[in-house]
């Protein structure tokens, strides 16, 4: 199910020059806000889960996801280089399995270590908080690298309707609309950090168990049915 030389091709896609530049922006503007929001109000536990949820989950871990979803197989698709791919001789659902992994590693380095670091700049892991949080970017990692992998397998536009997603439906809609948060991975990914907080710093409006069961069924059935596009793209070609 995983092809070293799909991923090595992946990641060098992925971490090329620009995109690198791009996906390591965030991380970087996140430490150096927890740098100066310590400095300027000192270690504050609810400063630090507002501004871990509000930057990094709410923020970060999506935009990071779109890049590294999409780009794991959307620039293939567009400018044709996929037939190259897909004329070898290797499974399409293992090309998709090993290009999730890829997006998931991307994401997870890219977002997960980040929050971890900036929640131990702002309050020294006070309440668990840093720990949640950084629970919370790895569980949403694996549920964003998936659905944005699909997205970059339908769609020319996937980076659009990724952020529309992650900007719009969550940070917008999820925070004004009371049913929009049950369709959150956001949402989902602080009900396990609550769990590991185990306080009130941090609150999800999900129950762990639901969280648990939509994280995993949306991240499977995403996986299964981009290798599904996949393979009518293939068949499409050879027609």
């Amino acid at each position: 199910m995983y092809d070293p030389t799909v991923a090595r091709l992946t990641y060098r896609a992925l971490l090329g020059r620009r995109r690198a530049l791009i996906l390591g922006a965030l991380p970087l503007l996140l430490i150096a806000v927890s740098v100066v929001v310590r400095a300027l109000a000192g270690a504050d536990d609810q400063t630090a889960s507002d501004l871990l949820g509000g930057l990094a989950l709410a923020t970060m871990v999506p935009i990071i996801g779109v890049i590294a979803g999409t780009g794991a197989i959307g620039p293939e698709i567009d400018d044709g280089s996929v037939v190259y791919l897909l004329s070898k001789p290797v499974k399409r659902s293992t090309i998709i399995f090993t290009k999730l992994i890829v997006a998931i590693a991307v994401t997870m380095v890219f977002s997960a270590l980040p929050t971890f670091i900036a929640g131990f700049i702002l309050n020294g892991n006070g309440q668990q908080i840093a720990v949640a949080y950084t629970v919370a970017a790895l569980v949403a990692s694996i549920a964003y690298a998936a659905l944005f992998l699909l997205l970059g397998t339908v769609s020319r536009h996937a980076v659009v309707f990724g952020l529309v997603y992650a900007l719009v439906w969550e940070a917008l809609f999820g925070s004004l609309v009371e049913g929009a948060r049950t369709l959150s991975v956001q949402q989902w990914a602080l009900a396990v950090a609550q769990k590991v907080a185990g306080g009130e710093m941090v609150t999800s409006d999900v129950g762990l168990t639901t969280a648990t069961v939509l994280l995993a069924v949306v991240t499977v059935v995403a996986t299964w049915y981009a290798g599904q596009k996949l393979r009518s793209l293939t068949l499409a070609g050879e027609e």
